[in-house]
């Protein structure tokens, strides 16, 4: 039997495969936290506006190893009850976290004007965290049955525009306030309500999906 490489079956690297993706994980959740204590220095619409620029660059990096660590699971053929509980669950507490502050009074209009200059209002994080604590409790009933319940091609879809749509609502207030720029405005609320929309119907799958695997 010849050596064998990295990505061959026969190499564990100490273990190291099967710690790798579960490592990123974790490291998301450490990212997350980063994010939010990087998010308390700022307030609509001058204060600490450095933060903007460097919370997104948290995000970001999270939510590359959101697309790492289920990529070298794969890989590696080392998918783990582990990874398949704990990484939605630290996708979860980034993105629905980062909704909560984009609604939250840091991002609040100043007076007389009322809303968000996020564009994201209270009742949408409401939808959102009702959409993912549905799916958390079919992935959880699954589980507890003995099914592997992975992620589904619309909850990937889901994660990534709620992906693109936080740092972008985030560059788009620190570069080109929406409260006062027509185009940014306009950018904001596309993304802003394609997240929600897709949101909500990436969550009909799951519920077809359990259904299957705990009749089954």
């Amino acid at each position: 039997m010849g050596p064998c490489g990295i990505d061959d079956p026969r190499y564990d690297g100490g273990g190291m495969r099967r710690r790798i993706p579960n490592i990123l994980t974790v490291l998301r959740l450490l990212l997350a936290a980063a994010f939010f204590v990087i998010l308390e220095w700022y307030r609509y619409p001058h204060t600490n506006a450095w933060a903007l620029y460097v919370a997104t660059g948290v995000f970001v990096v999270a939510a590359l190893t959101d697309a790492l660590d289920g990529k070298l699971a794969r890989r590696w053929k080392v998918e783990s009850t582990f990874g398949r509980v704990m990484d939605p669950f630290a996708d979860k507490i980034l993105v629905l976290g980062a909704f909560v502050y984009l609604a939250g009074p840091r991002f609040a209009l100043a007076a007389p004007d009322i809303g968000q200059v996020s564009g994201v209002a209270p009742w949408m994080v409401v939808v959102i965290l009702a959409r993912e604590l549905l799916v958390t409790a079919l992935r959880g009933s699954a589980e507890s049955a003995g099914v592997k319940f992975g992620a589904v091609r619309a909850g990937k879809l889901k994660m990534v525009l709620q992906s693109v749509t936080v740092p972008a609502v985030l560059l788009l207030i620190a570069i080109a306030d929406p409260a006062h720029s027509t185009w940014s405005a306009v950018v904001r609320d596309i993304l802003v309500w394609a997240t929600v929309v897709v949101t909500i119907l990436s969550g009909w799958p799951y519920v077809v999906s359990a259904r299957r695997a705990l009749s089954g």
